[in-house]
């Protein structure tokens, strides 16, 4: 490995250490709750639209993307 890949890679996890991605799947008023504390507290960085889950299910997904620090 070239120094300049190892600098890369090594920025890449850095980069990618900073962040947590997960996908919700809760009632809408949970998801809600979730979501404004992770706004409140400064680590919400990305948050898709709401997906049902499907059939009789009145769940709904969400992705998330937060700040671990």
């Amino acid at each position: 490995m070239t120094t300049r890949e190892h600098a890369y890679a090594k920025a890449n996890q850095q980069r990618a250490a900073r962040y947590v991605e997960i996908w919700i799947v809760a009632q809408p008023g949970e998801i809600a709750s979730m979501v404004q504390v992770a706004s409140a507290s400064g680590r919400l960085v990305y948050l898709v639209p709401p997906h049902a889950v499907g059939g009789d299910d009145t769940r709904q997904r969400r992705y998330l993307r937060l700040r671990t620090r």
